[in-house]
This record gives structure tokens, sequence and C-alpha cells, in this order.
């Protein structure tokens, strides 16, 4: 994403997000770029592991992923530049993270398993969202059409209080369904954490929304951390 945006013009010098090093001139392109494939090929050191743990579908995931690593921002028809990363990250990041963790461990898939990566899912498709919509100005100067400019500012900040609001309706539907016990209402116990972020996300704009991207990678950490811990508790 590094080199690519700032190839497509995403990334220009005035840039209100964190700082990224090819933008800001700290690395070349092809180092970035080198830094890339060297470490997708130290992930192949677990991955042979994994695969050889789980077999082909592991080994379909993993191709899977890198592929759309690169595909998010790069190629010819960048999915990021359409509308659609927050899908990706759902799918990547939630429901594949959980679900082929607990696979590879098990051998097998339950509902539960599933289940539990919805919320997670949500929470890092919302981390996504608040990038988008700090960034929507310069996005949509640059051609490149996020969810964020697609919805506009108002259509974005409900698209992020709907994700969080859906991943902390998450643990009560658990424990109605008797897929889980009481205590997976532990991941409440983040809804003062959400509520900032959201109050941030409702009244700032722009690189304000720095603050709210840090806190909703926090809520997302402590909010997995206290449903897996519920998880736990029969």
């Amino acid at each position: 994403n590094d080199v690519f945006d700032y190839q497509r013009g995403a990334d220009a010098a005035d840039r209100v997000g964190p700082l990224r090093v090819t933008q800001a001139g700290l690395l070349t392109p092809a180092q970035v770029l080198r830094g890339m494939w060297i470490i997708f090929a130290l992930s192949l050191i677990p991955g042979l592991y994994l695969a050889a743990r789980g077999g082909w579908p592991v080994v379909a995931i993993g191709v899977s992923a890198i592929a759309a690593a690169i595909l998010y921002t790069g190629g010819p028809l960048p999915y990021g530049y359409k509308g659609l990363g927050e899908i990706f990250v759902f799918v990547f990041f939630g429901v594949v993270a959980v679900s082929g963790t607990y696979y590879v461990q098990t051998g097998t898939l339950t509902w539960l398993a599933i289940s539990a990566s919805i919320p997670i899912g949500l929470l890092t498709s919302a981390i996504l969202g608040v990038n988008n919509l700090r960034d929507i100005g310069p996005d949509r100067a640059a051609g490149k059409i996020t969810l964020a400019v697609r919805l506009g500012m108002r259509g974005a900040r409900i698209e992020y209080l709907l994700l969080l609001g859906l991943a902390f309706a998450a643990p009560p539907a658990l424990f109605a369904a008797g897929l889980a016990s009481a205590w997976v209402m532990l991941a409440w116990l983040s809804v003062p954490l959400a509520e900032r972020q959201a109050r941030i996300i409702v009244t700032q704009s722009g690189a304000a929304l720095n603050n709210a991207l840090a806190g909703t990678a926090l809520l997302t950490f402590v909010f997995s951390l206290l449903f897996a811990a519920g998880l736990t508790v029969q």
C-alpha cells in the first residue's frame, strides 16, 4: 500500500495520515517492494507448518491472502480503489483469521468459530473505515473511490457506527443462540472505549481522525481479548 498509493498519487505531500516511508522519501519504491517480498518469503516458514497441519485448504487461504494484500492497491484493478476494501478486510481479517486459526488447531470448523469471526471482521473493517473517512478528500481528488468516497462524509460516519453496533450485537446474539455462555458479554466492558471513538467520528474530520484510527485499533484488541475470554468459559 505504501508504494502503490504513492505511485497512484493517493499519498501526496499533503497526506493527513501517519507517515509513510515512500511518500516521505525515506525509502525508494524499489526498496519497499523488496521488503514486501522478503516478508512474504519469511511468512512461508510458519506457512509450511500450517499447511502440513491443515492441508490444501490452508494453502489456498494463504495464496488468496497474499494476492488480496497485493491487489488491494496494486495491479491493474486495485479493489481498494473500487470501494471494496471493507469487504476484503472483513473476510481476511475476520472470517479467515478466526475460523482459519480454529480449523488449523482442531481440524474442524464449527458454527461458533464462524460466528465468533464476524464481530472481529466488523471491527477490523471499522479501522479501514476510519482511515478512508479521514482521507475522503485526498482520495476523491486522486481518483481512489473508496467506500467512504462513495457514501460521502455522513454516510461513512453511519457506516462506522453500524459496524461497531453490529459487532457489539454479536455477544448477546451468541448467548441467545445457545452458542456461548453469559460470560461472552465480557466483551461489552469495551463499550466505553467504543463510545469515545464514535464521538470522535461524528464530530471530527481530517487529521483529527488519526486519534480514532488508533482508538479503533485499540478497541478491536480489547474487544477481542474480552470476547475470547468470555467464549472460553462454559
